[in-house]
């Protein structure tokens, strides 16, 4: 089988391996697993060092189509999208009237071309990963909202199964809930709840991206420190609102309390669960969001938004919080925690035995599944 990829991922090339973000190369690798020949289609950067958080993508038959990266973002942008998305959808077409399986990552510029594109293929077998927020009732760009209709459409889309994240209506033939894994079945072991009798360790696990609010959980843990409870705090990822939180940090004199520990690997990432007693995670928009599910493995209690399929995922409270973005609840929902363990300790329970359902294994059989289909 020749496999096709469409994404707007960026990729980096050392040697002749190609590398791009960790989470999203470490599924496709699962994929590939179940086929012949690859084929990608998407932007690529040269000359720069792969981040801590890349991965390399594992197949001995790889090739790569690099086409420019590109948005829409600003005036000037949209110009030179006029001059590179005729090129780009060019060789997406080229490239699908090779490919046996066409797989689109979406939402995204590269996913919607790959949207329009396979219209003109309706013979062909495909799948769409949507790893955005389903729910028709959020508010979301035109674009991934076009996205949306398009793939889902039974009259311009034939043969196309769309993996979305979560149960929502309506759920026509093509729609399938799906989910993502990070650690396999070997990795199951023994692992009771934290104590909270002593020293309390948040973690947050993100781009420090306004979207992703890493602001709140520095304001949480200030005020944790204010009433008298003895807290950490350590933050993973980059992003443009380090110098934000760097600022926050010294005026609030939280330097003991508050670490910026930058992108860090997926076996720092995983010591980070397994040490820590709440993730703080109170983004804005997301569609599986891999650190909520990683932190329930681990029985790190997660406290996010109720956004996307997440209140599914926490099971609407009985194995994580579901809060506002406020700091303040944020530190209410703790308080009421160390002030009950047990009630901690059975959160923390519950969200170990769901998380650890959805293992590499079981989510390798389902891409198998898909492939089949």
């Amino acid at each position: 089988m020749r496999f096709l990829i469409i994404t707007h991922v960026v990729h980096k090339k050392v040697g002749e391996k190609f590398f791009g973000y960790g989470p999203y190369v470490k599924e496709m690798n699962l994929w590939f697993n179940h086929v012949d020949q690859v084929a990608v289609v998407a932007p690529m950067t040269t000359g720069h060092d792969p981040d801590p958080i890349d991965l390399a993508y594992q197949h001995e038959d790889i090739r790569f189509n690099k086409v420019p990266e590109f948005n829409t973002l600003t005036r000037k942008d949209q110009i030179k999208s006029l001059f590179t998305t005729p090129l780009i959808f060019f060789k997406i077409m080229v490239e699908m009237a090779k490919a046996d399986h066409i797989h689109l990552r979406c939402p995204g510029n590269m996913g919607l071309l790959g949207a329009i594109a396979q219209v003109f293929f309706p013979w062909k077998m495909k799948s769409a990963k949507y790893a955005g927020n389903w729910d028709w009732n959020s508010s979301q760009p035109a674009t991934y909202r076009f996205q949306q209709k398009l793939i889902t459409s039974e009259f311009w889309t034939k043969n196309m199964q769309v993996l979305i994240y979560g149960t929502w209506e309506p759920m026509t033939r093509n729609l399938k809930s799906f989910f993502t894994a990070t650690y396999s079945k070997s990795e199951i072991t023994p692992c009771s709840p934290r104590e909270l009798n002593g020293p309390l360790r948040l973690v947050f696990i993100g781009g420090l991206l306004p979207g992703k609010r890493p602001l709140i959980s520095c304001e949480s843990l200030k005020l944790l420190v204010e009433n008298g409870i003895d807290a950490r705090l350590d933050l993973y990822g980059e992003g443009p609102e380090r110098e934000s939180l760097e600022k926050f940090i010294a005026s609030n004199g939280l330097e003991n309390h508050i670490i910026l520990k930058g992108n860090q690997p997926s076996h720092i990432i995983k010591e980070a669960f397994q040490n820590s007693h709440f993730l703080i995670f109170t983004s804005e928009s997301e569609g599986w969001p891999k650190v909520v599910a990683e932190s329930m493995f681990w029985g790190c209690l997660p406290i996010t938004t109720a956004v996307s399929c997440v209140p599914e995922m926490v099971g609407h409270g009985s194995r994580g919080l579901l809060v506002n973005p406020n700091p303040i609840e944020v530190f209410e929902q703790i308080k009421t925690l160390i002030d009950d363990p047990q009630k901690y300790h059975q959160l923390s329970q519950n969200a170990m035995n769901w998380s650890r359902v959805y293992t590499l294994e079981k989510f390798d059989e389902e891409i198998k599944n898909v492939l089949a289909s």
